[in-house]
């Protein structure tokens, strides 16, 4: 596969975490973060190690649970603790600067040289996100705030620690994201169980978004994520980020009935063509 399709591939997994606000609202249970951080973790990561029949060896237990402790069992709770204290456009914002932050990643631990190009975009990535999705009354919590930051920088640390240490040849795309939902599923199953419980509340319409955010949300989305930045530098490959409140926005228009404005659609161009504009390396001039 050339790097177009891996592109194309990749940004599979963005587009669907574009999906988890608009479940979330509409289909789980309210007030329980943890057990649904839970239940997005250790339900498909032992399906996928049940699938794949491959565990860690070696380093790789201690690695698993490194990048299942940053991209998961860390990310998920702080993404909806943000959620939660934020309005959902702060909160886009705010994780919005995750590219960005893996751009200075990148230069310190994978010593990729400094590209002002795609830390120009990630800005004009910010801006955008910021116009499509902050409204006047926009509110801010301290304790949002610093989840929303949180979890872009944890997330952040697990993919430039991803591609750093890449993958054994002999496991599955499946299988390496098996590794890390299983550990991070791990770490939160005992904070889930004392912290939120099980939601007294649990109807199908609560399984089907447990079952989504799960099996599509997080199995699917992070084999083709890793299977991608295994490929594909990743500071372009975070950009493809600004994905996901892209498409929340459009669900929240098609599926809430969200009307935009003009300022929302501007933002919608601007973080659309940071995007795309991310992938591509500046033209350097032939002397």
């Amino acid at each position: 596969m050339n790097r177009a399709g891996w592109i194309l591939l990749t940004a599979i997994a963005p587009i669907v975490w574009g999906t988890t606000y608009i479940v979330t609202t509409h289909l789980l249970p309210d007030g329980h973060p943890v057990f649904a951080s839970l239940m997005r973790t250790l339900p498909p990561g032992l399906i996928a190690l049940a699938f794949t029949r491959t565990l860690p060896s070696g380093s790789w237990w201690w690695k698993s649970f490194v990048l299942g402790a940053l991209t998961m069992a860390a990310f998920f709770p702080l993404l909806f603790i943000s959620a939660q204290e934020l309005p959902g456009g702060v909160a886009a914002t705010i994780g919005a600067v995750q590219p960005i932050v893996i751009a200075l990643l990148a230069i310190v631990i994978l010593h990729e040289r400094f590209s002002a190009w795609r830390i120009l975009w990630g800005i004009v990535g910010v801006i955008g996100v910021g116009l499509m999705v902050l409204g006047p009354n926009a509110a801010l919590s301290s304790l949002g705030v610093l989840a929303a930051l949180g979890g872009a920088v944890s997330m952040a640390i697990g993919v430039v620690l991803a591609k750093r240490w890449g993958k054994p040849d002999h496991i599955s795309a499946m299988g390496f994201a098996g590794w890390q939902l299983s550990a991070g599923g791990l770490l939160l199953l005992i904070p889930a169980l004392i912290i939120d419980g099980v939601p007294p509340n649990v109807d199908m319409r609560a399984l089907a978004g447990y079952t989504w955010l799960g099996l599509i949300g997080a199995l699917l989305a992070y084999t083709v994520w890793f299977a991608g930045i295994r490929k594909l530098p990743v500071t372009p490959t975070a950009l493809l980020g600004l994905l996901s409140p892209l498409t929340a926005t459009l669900l929240g228009a098609s599926i809430a009935g969200e009307s935009l404005t003009i300022v929302q659609l501007i933002g919608f161009a601007a973080a659309l063509m940071a995007m795309v504009a991310g992938q591509l390396s500046p033209a350097r001039k032939v002397v």
